[in-house]
């Protein structure tokens, strides 16, 4: 089963943003999250907002904001 990142406005409406880096789908739960600790920023920056862990159609976690604390 491949692991999947779905990106999301803050309504929690799926996104598809111009410029946010594609997220492949991934072998494993870790090489998911590592890729996310790398990239986020980028993809906030892109307009994501937050996002979800899939693994298959299971929603795993999410949504995880990618906001920073103020």
């Amino acid at each position: 089963m491949a692991w999947t990142w779905r990106y999301q406005a803050p309504d929690g409406a799926e996104l598809d943003p111009p410029g946010a880096p594609r997220a492949e789908p991934f072998a494993t739960r870790s090489d998911a999250e590592s890729w996310l600790g790398e990239i986020w920023r980028e993809l906030f920056d892109a307009g994501v907002d937050q996002v979800s862990l899939l693994e298959g159609d299971r929603l795993v976690y999410g949504p995880m904001s990618l906001r920073m604390p103020e």
